[in-house]
């Protein structure tokens, strides 16, 4: 009898890589066991993976965070610098541009009719004066590559845009509408005074340093020196908004509270609820909006 051929079935299938299949391949991935062509290998601790493979594994792994919160990155301080950058274009804008301090500057007499000035403010300075710039910004970046990293860029970026509002709403406070016997001195006090400068925010910053200092145990004594001749400095030197240091100093301690205290689970290697540091941040806010509403209903 003659040899009969080989069924269709036993011939043996040549393995292709699934998302190359005009590739063959026959390593095969130790995960899922594909075939993976030498572009979707990736080596594994045992043997080689496919990318499909490595990137399910990267999806499933918890992200390591920090005490607070903070995702732990590369280390690049990236939220620090991009706020430096934005107060440097501003500085160099002011110089160029005519009349773009007194329209971003927080003057009480015009928050209300344009609320953008309680922010805005934070991020320009005295024209001309460098001094003022380079003091505040060597300030945000010792403080921006400490706390950014524990508390994760967004919740930092949040702590310093509420301080500078923190600051912006306590300057309103302390001002009020000229009397008309002021007027007809000149004095037209706080209420048409306008103020600049990222001050106020980095003393946010400063308050929050010492809460997160403390809520973990550790020293805080140079801040404290640092904050005190700061504050006298605020009364010594004119020109200088010390309620809106204070202002910022107080909302960056809260913000910092609401992070450092609250949101933590049962398990102490659990990382913190982050919804609820958001839901406390929130809330200071709100706070800030509801004073600054009611000052501005007061004076009429």
């Amino acid at each position: 009898m003659g040899e009969q051929p080989a069924s269709p079935d036993a011939v043996e299938q040549v393995p292709v890589c699934p998302r190359h299949p005009d590739r063959e391949s026959y390593v095969r991935c130790q995960r899922c066991r594909r075939p993976t062509c030498p572009e979707c290998q990736r080596p594994a601790a045992v043997g080689i993976q496919c990318v499909d493979c490595v990137a399910e594994g990267a999806r499933t792994v918890r992200q390591v965070r920090t005490v607070f919160g903070g995702a732990v990155t590369d280390g690049r301080p990236v939220a620090t610098m991009t706020l430096i950058g934005l107060c440097l274009a501003v500085f160099v804008l002011q110089q160029v541009v005519p009349g773009l301090t007194s329209r971003v500057m927080f003057v009480p007499a015009l928050g209300a009719e344009e609320p953008w000035r309680f922010i805005t403010s934070a991020f320009a300075h005295s024209p001309g004066n460098l001094l003022h710039i380079a003091f505040n910004m060597y300030a945000l970046w010792i403080m921006g590559t400490y706390l950014e990293p524990l508390l994760g860029r967004a919740r930092f970026v949040a702590v310093y845009l509420l301080s500078a509002i923190g600051g912006s709403v306590v300057y309103l406070l302390f001002a009020s509408p000229p009397s008309p016997a002021d007027v007809a001195a000149g004095d037209l006090g706080l209420w048409y005074t306008g103020a600049v400068g990222a001050s106020g925010a980095v003393f946010g910053l400063f308050g929050a340093f010492l809460v997160l200092q403390r809520r973990l145990g550790r020293s805080a004594a140079g801040m404290y020196v640092v904050i005190g001749i700061n504050a006298v400095l605020g009364f010594v030197i004119p020109g200088i908004a010390w309620q809106a240091h204070l202002g910022g100093f107080l909302t960056g301690a809260a913000a910092a509270a609401a992070i450092a205290y609250t949101g933590r689970r049962r398990s102490p290697l659990a990382p913190p609820n982050r919804s609820v540091h958001w839901a406390g941040l929130v809330g200071i806010l709100l706070v800030l909006v509801v004073v600054a509403l009611a000052k501005y209903a007061a004076v009429g």
